[in-house]
Parts: structure tokens; sequence; C-alpha cells
């Protein structure tokens, strides 16, 4: 949904929090996609960027001041936030912002390292909340910008309010299948934090079960789900936080490994449950299947709600032209163009061209950032070249299409050989996860096989 002044949405908080977004690191477990962009910056659910749901969520919950922190290539985030979430209209937005900082240095600070983690990142802009201005500032709540969730993030700063906690951890509640994959906490029967173990097994794993009816689970489902996972999502009054990065620990560099557990011994910290969908978007693999689950009957998160809607850049572009198709539990956005072909339980972004007896299947493709007229398509081809898009009788199964690829004709994309690792990028292609990956701007040519 493209972002406009919208007078439905209030700060509803008597004190103002500012959120503080990460953009995390160099993003390597989604490489090639984070190959010229920041994590937070990669699309999604074919017309969004990973970025637009914190940001959406907070402009859901009524808080208007957002702090972007982000170290490698920016560039496109930084584009995508300021033509999107322009605040400046937006009654709602008065005195509010929604900004990108990126890793700096400064004459006094030679030498200085870029972030080396979550905490350590938002340690170096902890001069953003110590001045005059930052007096009405009392809590200031940490995300992150590569999850995929719709979350009120009022109830919990209420619920964190209400408890009279320093920091409040936004916790999943989830089953030993997959408990061994989080950060775990245990809780005492007041709710307050008094382990943390990173991704344990064996034992370590068996000794953070908990009783999650204490945290408003039904039996049968705490039976299901004895374990709470941290969602790298916290809350903090701003006052604890400057103690801890500046004063306490000042040489820890990441929340949910050190930070956390070691304030647990003198702070109160308490877990706050978050019993809805709710996706890491980590790796190849797990991006994926979170943009192939957008396109299930009955799927379990919807980017449109008409009550929290999810925003995005307004784009001004045709509706798509689909000519003697068959589209099948597919997502087509919009200015496509899809000619005698076949896509099934695939994801189609902006302006994707899909010539004719092309076939589609368990696909995610991102589109292109420009239309290439049909002139140019004709000229291209009539030199052996390949147009954006995908060329005629061209298979393509489990497969991520970056912008602008280019995909010649009788082209087959299916990893018959389950490769799960490969770097062919100096033939337009990368496999990750089994899953064959096409960069931004490579070119697939005729016939090629993958």
């Amino acid at each position: 949904m493209p972002f406009h002044p919208d007078s439905r949405i209030s700060v509803n908080l008597e004190t103002v929090t500012v959120a503080v977004i990460l953009g995390g690191g160099a993003g390597t477990r989604l490489f090639p996609l984070t190959k010229t962009r920041a994590k937070p910056a990669v699309p999604i659910g074919g017309a969004y960027r990973l970025i637009d749901v914190p940001i959406s969520n907070c402009i859901n919950s009524g808080i208007n001041k957002m702090y972007i922190l982000t170290q490698f290539n920016s560039a496109s985030l930084n584009r995508h936030v300021s033509r999107t979430f322009n605040v400046s209209q937006n009654v709602a937005f008065a005195n509010g912002f929604v900004e990108v900082l990126a890793a700096t240095q400064t004459p006094e600070e030679e030498g200085k390292r870029w972030f080396q983690g979550t905490a350590d990142a938002v340690r170096q802009f902890l001069w953003l909340f110590e001045d005059a201005r930052a007096n009405e500032i009392e809590d200031i709540l940490i995300l992150s910008g590569d999850q995929l969730y719709r979350m009120d993030y009022t109830k919990f700063i209420e619920s964190h309010r209400r408890s009279g906690a320093d920091i409040t951890i936004s916790c999943l509640p989830v089953d030993d299948r997959h408990a061994s994959g989080f950060g775990l906490v245990k809780i005492d029967n007041a709710g307050r934090l008094i382990s943390f173990s990173e991704k344990p097994k064996g034992f370590n794993l068996t000794a953070m079960h908990v009783d999650t009816t204490l945290l408003g689970l039904s039996r049968e489902e705490a039976q299901k789900k004895p374990y709470i996972a941290s969602m790298g999502i916290y809350v903090f009054k701003k006052d604890v936080l400057l103690n801890l990065l500046r004063c306490q620990f000042p040489m820890a560099n990441d929340f949910g490994c050190e930070i956390i557990p070691a304030a647990a011994n003198g702070c109160i910290v308490k877990a706050y449950i978050f019993n809805e969908y709710w996706e890491d978007i980590g790796t190849i693999g797990s991006f994926l299947e979170a943009n192939l689950a957008l396109t299930d009957d009955l799927p379990r998160f919807r980017f449109y709600d008409d009550t929290r809607p999810i925003y995005t850049s307004r784009r001004n572009l045709p509706p798509s032209m689909i000519n003697d198709s068959k589209v099948t539990d597919s997502i087509i956005s919009h200015g496509c163009v899809l000619d005698n072909c076949s896509i099934e339980h695939s994801v189609i972004g902006l302006r994707s061209h899909i010539g004719s007896n092309v076939s589609l299947k368990n696909t995610v493709m991102f589109g292109a950032d420009f239309y290439e007229a049909d002139v140019e398509r004709a000229r291209l081809l009539a030199e052996g070249r390949v147009p954006i898009g995908i060329g005629e009788n061209t298979t393509i199964r489990k497969c991520i299409i970056d912008k602008n690829a280019r995909i010649g004709r009788n082209v087959t994309i299916i990893n018959s050989e389950g490769v799960q690792e490969a770097d062919r990028s100096s033939e337009g292609f990368y496999i990750r996860d089994s899953i064959p990956v096409i960069p931004k701007n490579s070119t697939i040519g005729d016939g090629m096989v993958i």
C-alpha cells in the first residue's frame, strides 16, 4: 500500500518512544541479494521492501520518530525511505521523522571501527538521545530491519511500562523442533528473565524449558511450545540503555549474546509474548519460503490489512497485462506483461516481462526498475542480445531472479543435480541453499541450462 497522510494514525503513547531499526551487517547469508543493497532494502512480496515492515508497524503503533542504522550499501535503502516515507505533509508526523544513519567517522574518531554488532551500532549514535531535545524520550524501541511480521508496538510498550521493567524482550513461543535455532529466554513465575542461551543443544536446550502458560498460552499450546525465543525486538528505558552501553558494558557489541544476559543480573528484564506470525528473513532459503508462503490460499501473513497496512512507495504504474496465460496461486505486481505463459506458486515483481511459452514455478522474480520499449526489445533481439525479463520457451523452477535480470530464450533453470552451493558469477548466477539466484543486472544467454 502506498504511504500517504492518514488521519487515523495518532500518537497514543503518553510519553515519547523512539524506534531504532537495525539495518544489519553485510548480509552475507542473503548474498547475492545484498550484493548492491542493504538487507532492509531487499524486495519482498512483489512490491515491497523489508524495511517497509518495521516502519509501517511503527506508523500503525503511533511511533513517529525512527532512526535506521546501516553501514553496508545504504544508497538504495536511503533512496527508498526518502521517497516512500515523506513525513513533511503528514499531520500524524508532526515533529516526527524517518532517518537513515550510516556508520560514519569524524577526525576525532580516527581509527574507529565500523559497527561491530547490534549494541555497538546503537552505542555509536547514543548522542542522539543525550542532548536537551531528548529529554522527552522515555523508551527506546530496538527493531530489526529483516523480519516479516505485523505487530502493535503500543501493547508491547504498555506492557513494559506496567510491569516496571527496565528492559522488555519480545519473545515467540516455539516447539522442540525449532527451539535450538534461536536465542532462548528462561523466566521465573513473575515473567522476569533469569537466563539466556544462544542456540542451545542437548542438555542446555532442555534446561531452557518454560511453562508458557505463565505468559498466556493455553495448557495444550504450552505443551506444544515449551520454549520462548527472543525475536531480537527490545524496549529499553532510555536511561537504562545509556548506562548499559556507556558505563556498564562499554565493550559489549551485541544485544542478544552480551547485553541482555549481562543486564539480567542488575536490571529488571521481562519477557513479552508475541504469538502471531513472525519470520526472520536470514537466509536465501527462508527468504524464498516466506515469499512463496504469501501465495497460499489462506496465507498466515498478508501485506494488506485495512487497520494495519504495510506501506510502500507510490509508483503510478499501469495494471498488468496478461495475454492467454495461466496463473495459479501466484502474486502478480503492477506493470507486468505476461504473454502466453504459465505461472504457478510464484511471486512476480514490478514491470516483469515474461515471454511466450515460459513456465515458472516456485519462483520469486523481483521485476525491473524501468521499462524497455518494444522497439528497444526488438533491436536487442535482432542483435542477438537479451532484453530485460524472461525469453520464450524458458523453464524455471525454485529460483530467485533479481531486478533487471535478462534471461534468454530456451533457457532451463531447474538445478536438476541438486547443487547446494555454487559461485558461477562469471556465468550470471549463484546457487545458495540449492536455490539458483540470478543477481541484479545479470544476463543468462539463450539456451543455457542451470
